[in-house]
């Protein structure tokens, strides 16, 4: 990834820009509310360069949604959402977000990671695959067009571990 990109903690002001990335990445796309509903989640962090334009501007390339769920003293993490601006694709932005949110839910107490992906995005499933993410089930008709959704299951305290 570029050096001039950073990853850092969602603002409200960002929430625009993240519902337009979400708008051109997905056929389902989260609502405003959405987003404003999870602003404290403690992976909710978006990828930024910085422009020089007139005053230094901050353009956002991507985000990540990310929470915890207690879970009997073996806490859950959720990624909720994923995605990258279309013309910053292909640049790692979406894998160091991945790596970022998947330290933060380690820090908010998760042992393990789930998250569910379309069974046609490969370009996502082999991201995942490359960060450990291993298939448990599959959703039948998880989405409204009917598309199956495969369940990713990471255990952190391994991955800790192999890396």
């Amino acid at each position: 990834m570029a050096p001039d990109v950073r990853v850092r903690p969602v603002d409200r002001a960002d929430l625009l820009d993240v519902l337009g990335i979400e708008r051109a990445s997905f056929s389902e796309p989260w609502p405003y509310a959405a987003f404003e509903s999870v602003l404290d989640a403690p992976a909710f962090l978006v990828a930024v360069r910085t422009t020089e334009t007139v005053g230094s501007n901050e353009e956002i390339l991507g985000y990540v949604v990310g929470d915890v769920m207690p879970n009997h003293g073996h806490d859950i993490g959720h990624i909720k959402d994923l995605a990258v601006r279309p013309d910053a694709r292909g640049e790692g932005v979406g894998r160091r977000l991945l790596r970022e949110a998947l330290f933060g839910l380690s820090l908010a107490g998760a042992a393990i990671v789930k998250l569910e992906v379309r069974e046609s995005n490969d370009v996502a499933r082999a991201l995942y695959r490359d960060e450990g993410f291993e298939p448990t089930r599959r959703i039948p008709q998880y989405y409204s067009d009917g598309e199956d959704a495969l369940l990713l299951v990471v255990d952190l305290q391994g991955r800790a571990d192999d890396r």
